[in-house]
């Protein structure tokens, strides 16, 4: 695109563009690279320029594989438990160490830096119109403990290698490329959640309620903010607020956390729609008492009771009828805990998943009303039942959709279109902007444990069609 042609009235602009596509199209069969016409079409550079254009090819979207692999193997040693497995909190001195590594990165990679008040990092690729909105893409780094080095982690790395691949091809963005490395998206240390990408939503029963969070060390959120140099002179979160249209596009590169693209064989998972859990928390009291002293039809047992709502969640999530609908009971707790005591009370927490929000919300009140009627058969009180968060599903945008699945074809890859059961930033930024998933397979599935895997090829394979969705985007 010349310097003429970025001050063309628009309709013109596109007449030459379908020219341009359309002319393409006919010499695909010549040329054979329809990734190289794909850079050249959607490029911020002269067409003329055969040098410029030469890069524009499959060779071109090479990743460096080799710096990639060691960037993960780097990060994976700022960790609290032992290699192989990877624990990294939030705000703690390995957190901090793989923020600064990050930024290096960043630096490295050309981007200029901005971070907001809780440690949301952002990473920037100025476009040749900086008057539109920009294209976002990230994910996190921070670990639960003893998990895996790469999840979240790809979508950061693999993000700043997909500028790089972009660089390095000669290609120019109309809009601006952001990455986010997100805050907390593991809820290990203040059991929040996606803390930094619900706060960048604009969450204000969020940011209110993190003035009096504390973590179990009874450290302030605030305090432990501050000592990662966070949060310095201000209680004030809704800076960190973005309006919605901030961003034109967020595409999320992750591993799959599943074990279907990798059971397929199929390299890149095309995501519609992200599954949005509900958590419960039950309570029940009884009477307790020993347990050979106090005869069966005397008991009001609290363990029971709470054994028999944990087949009922398993029940009702069965009669929704969708494979689509999960249940789980995390969490199950007796007292006083003594094998020759009968439990007194009983403690549950409940994860509901689904991406239909009223097929969710109804297994929600079946799981309420089992909880009532167990009260009445076992002779037991219901001491609580509190829904502590109940987020929405988010579908992604039909036209991210489309430039994954044309990105993924026009690498030559095998893609799949599915959805994640599982929470991501993603979920978040979809109130901020259209939003889309890449996924890619990992060893058996497995995450969040120290087995994690995802071959250096899959990675590229990803990073890849990243990079050639962003280019789409773009200038979209």
């Amino acid at each position: 695109m010349t310097l003429a042609t970025l001050y063309m009235p628009k309709s013109l602009l596109i007449v030459l563009l379908i020219f341009v596509f359309t002319i393409s199209a006919i010499s695909v069969s010549n040329d054979g690279d329809p990734v190289a016409k794909t850079m050249e079409d959607f490029s911020g550079y002269p067409t003329s320029e055969s040098e410029s254009c030469s890069s524009g090819s499959l060779s071109s979207l090479s990743v460096d594989t080799q710096s990639l692999q060691r960037q993960i193997e780097e990060l994976s040693s700022f960790s609290d438990s032992p290699a192989p497995s990877v624990t990294r909190i939030l705000y703690s001195k390995k957190d901090v160490l793989a923020r600064s590594y990050i930024k290096k990165l960043m630096q490295l990679a050309g981007l200029s830096i901005r971070e907001d008040v809780v440690g949301n990092i952002f990473g920037k690729w100025e476009g040749f119109n900086s008057e539109l909105a920009g294209v976002a893409t990230g994910s996190h780094v921070d670990a639960i403990p003893y998990s895996g080095k790469y999840d979240g982690v790809v979508g950061v790395l693999g993000a700043i290698e997909a500028i790089n691949v972009l660089r390095r091809s000669g290609f120019r963005p109309e809009r601006s490329l952001e990455i986010i490395f997100f805050t907390s998206e593991e809820p290990t240390r203040f059991g929040i959640s996606c803390l930094g990408s619900r706060l960048l939503a604009g969450s204000e029963p969020l940011a209110s309620a993190l003035k009096n969070t504390v973590d179990s060390h009874n450290i302030s959120f605030f305090e432990a903010a501050r000592s990662a140099g966070y949060a310095q002179d201000q209680d004030d979160l809704t800076s960190v607020f973005l309006k919605k249209g901030f961003y034109s596009a967020f595409v999320e590169l992750h591993i799959e956390q599943g074990p279907i693209l990798e059971e397929e064989g199929i390299s890149i998972g095309v995501v519609t729609a992200i599954a949005a859990p509900a958590s419960i928390k039950v309570d029940f009291e009884g009477n307790g008492g020993h347990a050979g002293a106090v005869l069966m039809p005397q008991r009001n047992d609290a363990g029971l009771a709470a054994a028999e709502l944990a087949l009922a969640v398993e029940q009702h999530v069965l009669e929704s009828g969708s494979i689509d609908t999960v249940g789980t009971v995390g969490i199950l707790d007796l007292h006083p805990g003594a094998i020759n005591s009968i439990p007194s009370k009983s403690h549950l927490e409940i994860d509901t998943r689904d991406i239909d929000e009223t097929r969710r919300n109804n297994v929600i009140e079946k799981i309420h009303q089992s909880a009532v009627k167990v009260t009445k058969n076992r002779k037991v009180q219901l001491s609580e039942f509190k829904i502590v968060n109940q987020d929405p599903p988010a579908a992604s945008d039909e036209s991210i959709i489309k430039a994954m699945e044309d990105a993924s074809k026009e690498l030559n890859l095998t893609h799949k279109l599915m959805i994640s059961r599982a929470y991501h930033d993603s979920l978040f930024m979809a109130r901020v902007s259209p939003m889309g998933m890449i996924f890619i397979p990992c060893y058996k599935g497995y995450s969040h444990k120290p087995e994690e895997f995802a071959s250096i090829e899959d990675i590229a394979n990803g990073v890849k069609v990243l990079a050639l969705t962003l280019a789409k985007l773009s200038l979209g």
